[in-house]
């Protein structure tokens, strides 16, 4: 599909996700099949924006185009002008978060909370698709509760007002991540615009893909919380829409080199410091589904130095049978 000036190699998509889809994450999913990922979410309070967090949430060096980065706020100013700061560092597509649920972030009226003020929601996009020459795309919820269902009307009017894509997580404000995502309002926002739809929300397998692309007639899937520690889950999903038959499973010699190949851009990108306290987490999710995860993960999480981190690691695949195709990551296929 075509974003923009961009024409994106395929329509799996990595779905921005707060202290995950840092560069290391997004450079990882993009080599392993992801057609496009999007930046964790940085603030559009300019007092931030040479914070460490924030510095760390713009940095694109060296990453596969096209550079997308969500920027989240409630002033149109505002994130107009956050939207000119990161184009002129080297954003090449601007997102607007309007999809988080998060308490920090709705107390605010950013995020999900913009579903329930249409007229700023608007404001906003109208204002940063002004600011900028790239293409601004929205992250909606499908509206603030089960009763307010409004993404179609939003979506349309979200286009209008010069989005270039909107991605739709298939559950209200209110749901945050409770229950199960639901795409027939998906269906009707990508009925009510012409612009790209994206399908978001308990996409975990390649089955599920197809089948949700054709429940809601989307252009593209948007994989979140079931490719933390599962990323090659892209050219697994990317491989079957595109042939309709399924890759074989990673065997654990190919899951050791890229869990390696990944902690080392981890530590690279953060520090020692905090590249060993955040890693634990990636680990989890990698590990967290085989036998004997549960003691492993429990000494893994007292390691405070990144080579003996490393060590464990190998230690563990040392002793993996060679052909084990078995659960490995967050979730089993």
């Amino acid at each position: 599909m075509q974003l923009g000036p961009f024409k994106l190699p395929n329509p799996v998509f990595v779905a921005p996700m707060a202290g995950v889809t840092d560069r290391p994450f997004r450079q990882l999913c993009k080599r392993l099949g992801a057609g496009y990922a999007v930046s964790e979410m940085a603030a559009s309070n300019p007092r931030l924006w040479h914070s460490v967090k924030t510095a760390r949430r713009i940095d694109h060096a060296g990453e596969i185009e096209p550079r997308a980065v969500q920027i989240a706020g409630a002033d149109p100013a505002m994130m107009a002008e956050a939207a000119r700061f990161n184009v002129e560092r080297g954003a090449q597509v601007i997102d607007i978060n309007m999809g988080c649920p998060a308490k920090k972030v709705c107390n605010l009226q950013a995020g999900s909370a913009l579903m329930a003020d249409e007229t700023l929601a608007l404001r906003i996009i109208e204002s940063v698709a002004r600011a900028v020459s790239v293409p601004v795309t929205v992250k909606m919820r499908t509206g603030p509760d089960l009763r307010s269902r409004n993404a179609p009307r939003l979506a349309r009017a979200a286009a209008d007002a010069g989005a270039a894509m909107i991605a739709v997580h298939g559950r209200s404000r209110a749901c945050r991540y409770q229950g199960e995502a639901e795409y027939h309002t998906i269906a009707e926002v990508k009925a009510s615009v012409a612009v790209p739809v994206v399908a978001n929300g308990d996409i975990d397998s390649p089955e599920k893909a197809r089948a949700v692309l054709a429940q809601t007639g989307a252009d593209a899937v948007m994989i979140g919380r079931a490719a933390q520690g599962r990323p090659w889950l892209f050219r697994e999903i990317a491989h079957y829409l595109a042939t309709g038959e399924r890759l074989p499973p990673p065997q654990p010699a190919e899951i050791r080199a890229v869990l390696r190949a990944h902690l080392l851009d981890h530590y690279a990108f953060h520090g020692e410091v905090a590249g060993v306290r955040t890693a634990r987490k990636h680990v989890g999710w990698y590990l967290g589904a085989r036998a004997g995860a549960h003691e492993f993960l429990a000494r893994f999480y007292e390691i405070n130095d990144a080579q003996a981190q490393l060590d464990s690691i190998d230690t563990l695949f040392a002793h993996a049978p060679a052909n084990d195709a078995g659960a490995w990551g967050r979730q089993a296929a």
